[in-house]
């Protein structure tokens, strides 16, 4: 992901191979603390960090969280075989509702 100050690791949840819930859980956690936090992807785990986005804002209508900004763009990796490729990203907000 770009290399952003306004964030610290604490607030960003990554999205890799995990059940859904648990990242769901995760960035629950957080925003009990928070007023909002970043939840992180790329490459095949993009689908899963909009699941966990919107299970956080729909499920918990009752609870006050709402999907904020999202960002979208590409990474240049070096695959294990040597060869260059872009990797597609996603950063998605998720916020208390003031």
């Amino acid at each position: 992901m770009s290399s952003d100050t306004s964030h610290d690791t604490k607030d960003v949840v990554f999205i890799g191979k995990k059940p859904i819930m648990a990242y769901v859980t995760s960035a629950l956690i957080q925003l009990a603390n928070n007023p909002k936090v970043s939840i992180k992807a790329r490459g095949l785990s993009i689908g899963r960090a909009v699941d966990v986005a919107q299970i956080i804002a729909r499920r918990t209508d009752n609870s006050g969280y709402s999907i904020g900004q999202i960002r979208i763009g590409s990474e240049h990796l070096e695959s294990l075989d040597g060869r260059s490729r872009n990797v597609s990203t996603i950063e998605i907000e998720v916020q208390k509702n003031a």
